[in-house]
């Protein structure tokens, strides 16, 4: 088994970053540069930082912001929001980011995803997916789960892949800041299904809901923003967790 990742998840919004439940009742928590730092400090594997406002409001990825955090961070990080051709990842590239990650730009315009790949390599290339379960049918949203489309979570995760994906970034929007525990039927399936790895969003709450989503839901990377944020779970303490539950952590 290949070792899992901790990924803490900085949603950001006029420069601050912020945090909600169900995608809404949005709070600030503080600048992403120094909480980026702290968590590279102890221990996270990788960061993921998204801008969330950036496709709803028609804007693009604060490149400036990117670059502040390459300055200040030595662990990878993925970079998101507003993404819609190949100049805007080649800007964020250019600025310090390790991959970058789209979403609803990806489900408007498929392409992209083969264009990224072919351009950057499939490595540097996550596609998000949001998705919330209509009676028992998992509906992929976009514009920060806005809008329900007509693709589904299952069949969109495959062609991501098949076009050149090198990451599926999964939130359900059902369990996205509930800390209720991440939707584990729906990695595990989706895990059965792909070859490349599978990030786990949404419900994260307690340690054990990890052990959970890398076991159960077979998740290969636990991404999570406001338990971390709000210091209710120490990024050293649960790796430690992990360790005594025999799960393979860096």
């Amino acid at each position: 088994m290949l070792a899992k990742r901790i990924i803490p998840c900085l949603d950001i919004k006029d420069g601050q970053t912020v945090k909600g439940v169900n995608f809404v009742n949005i709070q600030s928590v503080g600048d992403p540069v120094e909480l980026g730092a702290l968590y590279a400090e102890q221990g996270a594997d990788e960061l993921v930082f998204l801008d969330i406002t950036a496709t709803h409001e028609g804007r693009k990825t604060f490149v400036e912001l990117v670059k502040r955090i390459a300055r200040e961070l030595n662990i990878p990080f993925t970079v998101g929001g507003g993404i819609s051709e190949i100049k805007d990842a080649e800007a964020l590239l250019s600025a310090g980011a390790d991959k970058v990650s789209i979403n609803s730009s990806a489900v408007r315009n498929p392409q992209l995803i083969d264009d990224l790949a072919k351009n950057f390599g499939t490595q540097f290339v996550v596609v998000a997916i949001d998705a919330k379960n209509y009676d028992g049918h998992w509906t992929v949203t976009v514009n920060g789960g806005r809008i329900p489309t007509d693709k589904e979570l299952f069949s969109w995760a495959k062609e991501a892949e098949d076009r050149g994906a090198g990451e599926i970034l999964f939130t359900s929007m059902d369990h996205d800041g509930t800390k209720g525990g991440f939707a584990n039927n729906e990695l595990a399936q989706m895990a059965d299904m792909l070859r490349i790895p599978i990030i786990a969003s949404g419900g994260a709450g307690n340690m054990d809901h990890f052990v959970d989503v890398f076991t159960k839901g077979k998740a290969d990377a636990g991404l999570a923003a406001s338990i971390f944020h709000y210091k209710e779970i120490a990024i050293p303490d649960l790796k430690s967790y992990l360790k005594s539950k025999n799960i393979p952590i860096r």
